[in-house]
């Protein structure tokens, strides 16, 4: 088994994922959850073979289910959170010491913004691109500007 498939089965993170899922229940912008988190995999994986970075799946996966864990405890700063919650999930799957401090540092950086071709670059643009605002219900009450809504599929 894939060691991000162990996520999807440790008991912190589905703690942690009914949490993010409680307390978005009444959410009507884009939800952080499960979905959410496949998605930007996904998005995270064809960037990387698009940009010849040659990451790992294990990698972008594992960082993509982790990278807005956070938010069960923390709306501000759930990047702080989630990456010292990943932290301990991350050992419990199997994962090396140089690799946790790789998807750390990427969950830690995935609301800033660069031009670097990194593991948080990638993560940061697959978590932007993965908001499917063509079809959102909420779109006249977003905060997001309209130039950085997701007007039509990319990925």
């Amino acid at each position: 088994m894939q060691r991000y498939n162990k996520i999807l089965k440790n008991k912190d993170y589905i703690k942690a994922l009914n949490l993010i899922e409680k307390n978005e229940e009444n959410r009507i912008f884009c939800k952080h959850n499960l979905e959410h988190f496949l998605d930007v995999a996904r998005i995270s994986y064809i960037l990387s073979l698009e940009n010849n970075l040659n990451i790992p799946k294990d990698i972008l996966y594992a960082t993509s289910l982790l990278h807005d864990l956070g938010r069960a405890y923390s709306g501000k700063d759930h990047d702080v959170v989630g990456a010292n919650l990943s932290t301990k999930i991350l050992k419990e799957c199997g994962y090396l010491c140089e690799e946790i401090s790789l998807i750390t540092s990427a969950i830690l950086n995935h609301r800033q913004e660069n031009n670097e071709n990194s593991l948080s670059s990638i993560l940061y643009k697959a978590d932007k691109i993965s908001r499917q605002c063509y079809k959102c219900k909420a779109q006249k009450d977003c905060y997001w500007e309209k130039e950085k809504r997701n007007e039509f599929i990319k990925y």
